[in-house]
């Protein structure tokens, strides 16, 4: 149970990421809905992406399928990591923040694999509905429409929001890797003494 309970934190973020995503897609009307939450500044906005961060897609007719491809190959490698790393006995907070990274990018790549077949909601010219899905986001932080930069690749000369619509699997991603940054001295102080010594 040691070594499988921070599997669990992964399987409880996954489990939350779906419900809320379903919950949105069953009971909104259409895309781009919008509830308001908190005042102006916080809403459910029902929106779906079918590329990276900020809409940003590769271009071609297998783009999607690779990125989704490598999306599953990226997962399996973070779960051996983070088993990796339960066997060596790195401090808990550093494999809680590695449980949240693996389910967050699980719970986007289920959307990726499967949502364009069980929610049909690929894009009409894909090859086929498999690994073509659309990540749905939900949480919209309204805070600022900032104009980018044109020297600023892909997304320069448009505006975006200050924080772009998320879900829970993107909360999760962000709040494990912020937690690494955060601490990182204390998480992996153990493997740099041990480095010292063996110099």
């Amino acid at each position: 149970m040691k070594i499988y309970k921070y599997f669990l934190a992964t399987l409880f973020v996954i489990l939350l990421d779906q419900a809320v995503k379903l919950y949105v897609f069953y009971t909104f009307p259409f895309e781009g809905y919008e509830i308001k939450i908190f005042g102006d500044w916080f809403k459910l906005n029902y929106i779906t992406n079918e590329g990276m961060a900020f809409g940003i897609r590769i271009a071609g007719d297998y783009g999607k399928l690779l990125l989704t491809v490598f999306r599953i190959i990226a997962c399996g490698a973070i779960a051996w990591y983070l088993h990796q790393l339960i066997l060596k006995k790195l401090p808990s907070g550093l494999l809680w923040s590695i449980g949240l990274i693996l389910g967050g990018a699980i719970g986007n790549v289920i959307d990726s694999t499967f949502y364009g077949v069980l929610l049909d909601n690929a894009p009409y010219d894909v090859p086929t509905p498999w690994f073509h899905g659309k990540v749905i986001d939900m949480f919209f932080i309204d805070l600022c429409n900032c104009f980018i930069p044109d020297w600023v690749p892909l997304i320069g000369g448009s505006y975006y929001p200050l924080w772009p619509v998320f879900n829970v699997a993107d909360a999760s991603i962000f709040i494990g890797v912020l937690w690494i940054i955060i601490f990182q001295r204390r998480f992996f102080k153990d493997e740099q003494s041990t480095e010292v010594q063996s110099q």
